[in-house]
Parts: C-alpha cells; sequence; structure tokens
C-alpha cells in the first residue's frame, strides 16, 4: 500500500541548520539504493541545475549552492528501492543523519500533489519546477540524433503539447510550479538545456 502522503510539513531538527551530508556520501547513499544509472542520471542533472540556479539567480554562496545541490541530488533517492514509500524513506533517512531541516524540506515538498508538502522556500519551488522539466528535456534530447546539440526551447514546447510524449510527465505539475516562481517556461527550459547538457 502506498503511504507517499507524507501527513506533516516539519522536518528535522532546527538545531541542525547548516549541518550537510558530504556529497561523497550522497553519492555513496545513491550507489546503494538506487542501481538504475539513468535514474542516477536524472538527479544529478536535478543537482547540477540546482547549483547552477543557487549560484547564478539567487547569488547563493557555498553553504547554501552546498543545500540546493544536495536536495537535488537525493529529491529521488528511494524511489526505486521503496516506490510506495518515496519519499518517506529519504526524509526519514536524512533526518536520521541529522542534516539540515531546510535541505529535508525541500526533498519533501518536490511533489506537493503526492507528498502533501507545500513549496514554501525559493528552494522548495525551485526543485518543483526543475524536476518535472529535468526530466522531460532530457527525453526529447534523447529521441535526437544530437542530443541536446541544437536543442531549442521550441521543440521542448512542442513536446510539451504532446501528451503522448513521456506521458508519465505531468503537465499540470509543471504548469503549478511556473506559476509558483518568477521565471517564465521557456527561461527555464534553456537554463536546465544549458546546465544538464554535459552532465554525465
Amino acid at each position: 500500500m502506498s503511504t507517499r502522503n507524507l501527513g506533516r510539513s516539519e522536518f528535522g531538527d532546527p538545531k541542525n541548520t547548516g549541518d550537510l551530508m558530504p556529497l561523497e556520501d550522497a553519492h555513496a547513499l545513491l550507489n546503494e539504493w538506487v542501481p538504475n544509472e539513468r535514474l542516477r542520471l536524472h538527479m544529478k542533472q536535478v543537482a547540477a541545475n540546482m547549483k547552477a540556479w543557487a549560484i547564478e539567480k539567487e547569488g547563493a554562496d557555498e553553504l547554501k549552492a552546498s543545500k540546493w545541490e544536495l536536495a537535488g541530488l537525493l529529491h529521488d533517492a528511494d524511489w526505486e528501492k521503496y516506490p510506495d514509500d518515496h519519499c518517506r524513506i529519504i526524509v526519514e533517512e536524512l533526518e536520521r543523519r541529522n542534516i539540515d531541516p531546510e535541505v529535508i524540506h525541500c526533498i519533501a515538498s518536490h511533489g506537493p500533489s503526492v507528498f502533501g508538502v507545500e513549496p514554501v522556500s525559493k528552494m522548495d519551488k525551485m526543485i518543483y519546477a526543475i524536476d518535472e522539466l529535468s526530466g522531460f528535456i532530457h527525453a526529447a534530447a534523447l529521441i535526437r540524433p544530437t542530443l541536446y546539440e541544437g536543442l531549442e526551447v521550441k521543440s521542448v514546447l512542442k513536446r510539451l503539447k504532446s501528451p503522448a510524449f513521456a506521458a508519465q510527465v505531468s503537465r499540470e505539475d509543471i504548469n503549478d510550479a511556473i506559476s509558483r516562481i518568477d521565471t517564465t517556461l521557456e527561461e527555464l527550459i534553456q537554463f536546465i538545456i544549458d546546465h544538464q547538457k554535459n552532465i554525465s
């Protein structure tokens, strides 16, 4: 039975603010929990987009950029191993490891219609927007002989209007996420293309 609605909106302990997992430990967790290389790539792409956005658009310092990156890297860490309990398992794991509550809340809010946690901070809202679009854009690149090279925003927008393409990606979630941020869909698509194309 699925228990994806987390049933709470508070995560972690405020006294752990600023406490992050070293990236080596985060990647070790992914290697243990996520055998699927495509899913690991998705999380690396979201992490790269989140970090770049924090630095370029939010003027983030090293700590803030690391928070955004870690949230992106681990947001789907339990998806493959514990599909019915995604993302309760990763949330509880990060609470056990005394990770910054902002990072845990960000992960918990990356799918509000599924997990019942509303995105509050800018980090929350951006992971919600970047997550679905990142995977969709990667799918659009994979069907092209040149992959990301020459991939244009208008091509991605055209694919978004085709319900049959990457049908598992919720257009409703994308539209909802975009409505919560001060960036247009077109601008975010271009940003993601630019920042995830070289991630492997």
